[in-house]
């Protein structure tokens, strides 16, 4: 492996880290904010309502399900990363979480949009940089990107448009209270996520050229 190849590897391991990392305090922020969840949040709550059960076990058992599929569809999406995001995520939400709790007991509304603004655009541009890592991904996101890739059945954000779309409507379905926050997110999550690969993420790996 040469020094370039080597400084690719090593880029490639702190996005995917940074990446998972940043979705983690995303996820706190969300949580403190209070202004709706994330689309797949929504999703794993409102099958697990259908069940009279946890968000954690039906986590597990939703997440399980979906990386077993990405496994015999297009197992490239599963590695490093796909770890990373099992282990740290939660962590990285809860420790969000703590300090949010700790500085802002009971925020006004203005620090909530603050958290939810936060949120979203750190969603977004946290997927952006494991997206382009390429090292692994989450089995949710995984789909999307199998949906454009290998199918081509439409663009990465209309695709993860869909998706979200999709379990914002489960969410709603199944009683999930659904708040401005997962609306923005799942109209948009796929178009701001595109912009943050072909103006940060992409450039910072490959250099301006892309290549």
């Amino acid at each position: 492996m040469d020094k370039h190849e080597s400084s690719q590897k090593w880029k490639r391991i702190a996005m995917s880290f940074f990446g998972v990392i940043v979705t983690g305090f995303c996820i706190g922020a969300f949580q403190k904010a209070n202004l709706g969840a994330d689309p797949f949040t929504c999703f794993v709550t409102g099958i697990a309502n259908i069940f009279h059960s946890t968000y954690s076990t039906f986590y597990i058992i939703v997440t399980g399900a979906l990386l077993v599929g990405v496994f015999f569809v297009e197992k490239h999406y599963i590695g490093i990363a796909t770890v990373i995001n099992l282990f740290f995520t939660g962590m990285a939400a809860d420790f969000m979480r703590n300090i949010l709790d700790n500085i802002f007991p009971a925020p006004g509304m203005a620090a909530r949009l603050v958290m939810m603004l936060f949120g979203i655009f750190g969603t977004c541009f946290a997927a952006s940089v494991y997206f382009t890592a390429d090292l692994g991904v989450s089995a949710y996101d995984a789909w999307s990107l199998i949906a454009a890739n290998k199918y081509k059945l439409m663009p990465f954000r209309l695709c993860r448009i869909a998706s979200d779309s999709v379990c914002v409507l489960t969410g709603l379905i199944f009683h999930v209270t659904i708040g401005v926050g997962t609306v923005i997110t799942a109209l948009f999550m796929g178009p701001v996520v595109q912009w943050f690969n072909t103006n940060v993420s992409e450039p910072f790996l490959y250099g301006h050229k892309g290549t």
